[in-house]
């Protein structure tokens, strides 16, 4: 029997919308169907006048556990993306301690029973646990994240021959590497020339970090990806100049995405006076040039996805007369979807297309797909129901997030979602989270469904070379 009908609803795929009920027996859909087809299930509910969409995948969130739990951990980090009609996240590594060891990943397993959404898990490539990497597969990392520039936590960028071994033994396993792509050196001579002068404003946080660290990681991390056949991601992109490198290694025939988040969208250097130190945050927010760049390429599919960055501080460490004492970035997993929505309101974005970079496009590019990222026969019942209609105001005190202090406090939206179902239960109903929701969230499976990597020049790894000679 089926166990819940979603009725009177239209529900938006990413090239199109129907009207028509939704149903769900235990964790999928079963049944899209005309409305009033199905009349036996143990529940009905009515959502007339509403819009159903598969719920957001983000790809970018920090959730701070182990290690810095006052300004997050599992619970929190999952019960605001709930909030935020986030059916799934990938969590980041550099937690304390960082996600370097199958030891480590397991640990930090333990700590997400607690979620509510489901999740997968981030390794680390760095320096100094390239040997750790394959345990980190087997083990069951969903991606790896490799810090080509210094953000929270000070883990050490890496140097391009680790990257480029690193990226060589992941290639084999198709597991996608994102990249914190600034590079390191640049930023840390011009940031250490800054400081010794004396320049400690907001605005000199975009001096230490101009487009030229992204746009020289970009190409770098690039023509490492192309030789090895490696898979990968470019996080956070906040430049126009970045757009280029990008563009171009898609043309080439690199498997390569990117994705952008709504701080580079919605705010830019005109803003540092107004949000002071509260706006810090790795890439920096830049010019009204690239966010205007950002929105074309996000709309012709050069970025491939919308994430968060979901970063939270508490306002005392976000809040610093000295730029360098801020720590960097801010809450999102909850106030994406409706910031993103109002855009669809003004007509900057349609909604089918918001659904192609909050959700199909990252379950293809992590894997997920067919299961997660589409509303579909037989897929997860992975859904946001939204009032397209819903005027909010966001407000840091309302977040569900430890972190309550947002760049974006005050700001009107338009459009909300009102339901949030992960795998056939809702974990949030009529904006409230539901009760006993606390362990629901599971890890995802990544590439079970990805065609097979196709690895390249691995007669001249280094992994490759160590074993035959080892074997000599």
């Amino acid at each position: 029997m089926t166990d819940i009908i979603l009725t009177g609803g239209t529900i938006v795929h990413e090239n199109g919308r129907e009207r028509a009920d939704l149903a769900i027996t235990g964790e999928a859909i079963s049944a899209i169907v005309a409305p009033g087809t199905i009349t036996d299930a143990k529940e009905t509910i009515d959502v007339g006048g509403q819009h159903l969409i598969p719920g957001g995948i983000d790809m970018h969130v920090h959730f701070r556990e182990p290690g810095y739990t006052h300004k997050e951990d599992w619970q929190t980090g999952t019960e605001a993306a709930a909030m935020g009609g986030v059916t799934t996240v990938f969590e980041m590594p550099n937690t304390n301690p960082p996600t370097r060891s199958a030891t480590e990943l397991r640990d930090k397993q333990r700590c997400a029973a607690k979620a509510c959404v489901d999740y997968g898990i981030y390794g680390l490539l760095a320096e100094d646990n390239i040997d750790e990497i394959p345990g980190l597969i087997e083990a069951g990392a969903n991606a790896f994240k490799c810090f080509m520039g210094n953000t929270f936590g000070n883990l050490p960028s890496p140097s391009t021959g680790a990257m480029l071994e690193g990226f060589e033994i992941i290639a084999g396993s198709g597991l996608r590497i994102s990249l914190h792509a600034e590079t390191a050196s640049i930023m840390a001579w011009r940031q250490e020339r800054l400081v010794k002068a004396g320049l400690n404003d907001p605005l000199h946080h975009i001096a230490a970090r101009p487009e030229i660290v992204a746009i020289e990681a970009v190409a770098r991390a690039a023509i490492l990806a192309e030789w090895t056949g490696a898979r990968v991601h470019v996080l956070h992109i906040s430049s126009a100049g970045e757009l280029r490198p990008l563009a171009e290694a898609k043309q080439r025939g690199v498997d390569i995405t990117g994705e952008t988040c709504p701080c580079y969208l919605f705010l830019n250097s005109g803003d540092y006076e107004r949000l002071g130190s509260v706006i810090r945050v790795n890439p920096p927010v830049r010019e009204e040039k690239d966010s205007q760049a950002i929105w074309e390429a996000l709309n012709s599919g050069v970025v491939d996805m919308i994430a968060t960055d979901h970063a939270p501080h508490t306002p005392e460490e976000k809040t610093n007369d000295v730029i360098w004492d801020a720590d960097c970035g801010f809450p999102g997993v909850e106030t994406q979807m409706p910031l993103m929505l109002t855009q669809v309101a003004k007509g900057r974005m349609s909604l089918e297309h918001y659904v192609k970079i909050s959700s199909a496009n990252p379950a293809r590019a992590f894997g997920l797909w067919p299961m997660k990222g589409r509303l579909a026969v037989g897929a997860h019942a992975d859904i946001a129901v939204l009032d397209m209609s819903r005027e909010e105001t966001v407000q840091a005190k309302n977040l569900h997030s430890r972190g309550k202090i947002t760049p974006f406090e005050g700001q009107t939206t338009i459009g909300a979602p009102v339901h949030t179902v992960v795998r056939g239960r809702f974990v949030q109903r009529d904006r409230t989270l539901c009760a006993d929701v606390k362990g629901h969230g599971r890890q995802v499976t990544s590439i079970q469904t990805m065609p097979k990597a196709d690895p390249r020049n691995q007669d001249q790894s280094l992994a490759t070379i160590l074993a035959a000679g080892a074997a000599s």
